[in-house]
């Protein structure tokens, strides 16, 4: 009776990986059981052969027949060989077919079994920043950003852009996709889906300090009316994300209550991308276009844009005052 405790407590428990709400998930889900039924093939029968042989031949057991002399059996080199061969090809061919289906970059081609994704539907865009130990969602459609909350209409794609500000994090919600990486200088793409209406938990799933185990966040499914309504209660908030208030927010901090701000600074995102919040900053993609030779004589003499590399519309004080 034993055995019925750690049951009852497993009872509790909410397999989501097993039983998401999202058709990313899903599909991965939907794999990885494909994956182990395959698996099982060849390891249930291994387990059971060992426990057969083991009884039969045991000690006590005079009738079995114990031949010195046998070494080799072709019927049994088939199936010791074969069956695991096919097992492995399949498993082979479901992996590559569902590492390029399922690929965060590749833009969604469904939004759930039987149901293509509309061509003319706009995927809502987020732009993702792990800090430490939070999370930055930007919403550049909305001009909105939150801190530790994240919302989304169900059945609308999500576009997910995602980088670092400090160091590596994992951005997880197992409900919605696999996890996929933020690093610090370099961006990362999700795409994905959610299908069913609730609240989900999100976290880092990358150990990144003393503040790891608070590095979580909320993500709300919601209907088209709902998501409106919650854009409009982060709008009402009133708050500003300026530089002033991101280099706050940058600093370390643990268990960060969720809040809102209304706008935020031009091109934060992409100046976190590229390394270049402070003012006066050389921003990463600026060095690149420099060292690519994309940024020539004439641009670096009138100024490089911080942004795009391409050339400041206002020129240095000592040109402008030699013409």
């Amino acid at each position: 009776m034993f055995w019925l405790f750690p049951a009852l407590a497993l009872g509790g428990c909410h397999l989501v990986l097993l039983d998401p709400s999202g058709d990313v998930a899903r599909q991965q889900s939907d794999l990885m059981i494909a994956s182990a039924v395959l698996m099982s093939l060849i390891i249930v029968p291994v387990l059971i052969a060992v426990g057969v042989i083991a009884w039969r031949y045991r000690a006590s057991n005079k009738k079995a027949v114990y031949d010195a002399e046998w070494d080799h059996s072709t019927y049994l080199e088939l199936i010791v060989w074969a069956a695991p061969l096919l097992i492995i090809m399949a498993l082979g061919a479901m992996t590559w077919i569902g590492t390029h289906q399922l690929d965060p970059y590749r833009p969604l081609t469904r939004i759930a079994e039987g149901r293509s994704a509309h061509v003319k539907a706009k995927p809502l865009e987020v732009e993702v920043v792990s800090l430490k130990w939070k999370w930055l969602f930007i919403y550049p459609q909305y001009g909105i950003a939150t801190v530790n909350e994240l919302a989304a209409p169900v059945d609308r794609p999500i576009h997910f852009k995602l980088t670092s500000s400090d160091m590596m994090d994992s951005f997880f919600v197992p409900s919605l996709a696999g996890q996929i990486y933020t690093m610090p200088g370099m961006q990362t793409v999700l795409n994905a889906v959610i299908n069913k209406p609730g609240d989900y938990d999100g976290f880092s799933a990358n150990y990144s300090g003393h503040g790891f185990t608070d590095m979580r966040f909320r993500f709300h499914g919601l209907s088209a009316k709902g998501f409106d309504q919650w854009v409009a209660k982060v709008r009402a908030s009133g708050h500003d994300l300026d530089h002033a208030a991101y280099e706050k927010l940058h600093k370390p901090s643990r268990d960060e209550p969720a809040h809102y701000y209304a706008q935020y600074a031009s091109g934060l995102y992409d100046r976190i991308l590229n390394r270049c919040v402070e003012p006066g900053q050389m921003c990463m993609s600026q060095m690149m276009a420099i060292d690519a030779g994309e940024a020539h004589a004439p641009r670096a003499r009138h100024g490089v844009d911080a942004m795009t590399a391409e050339p400041s519309s206002q020129a240095p004080a000592h040109d402008a005052a030699a013409h």
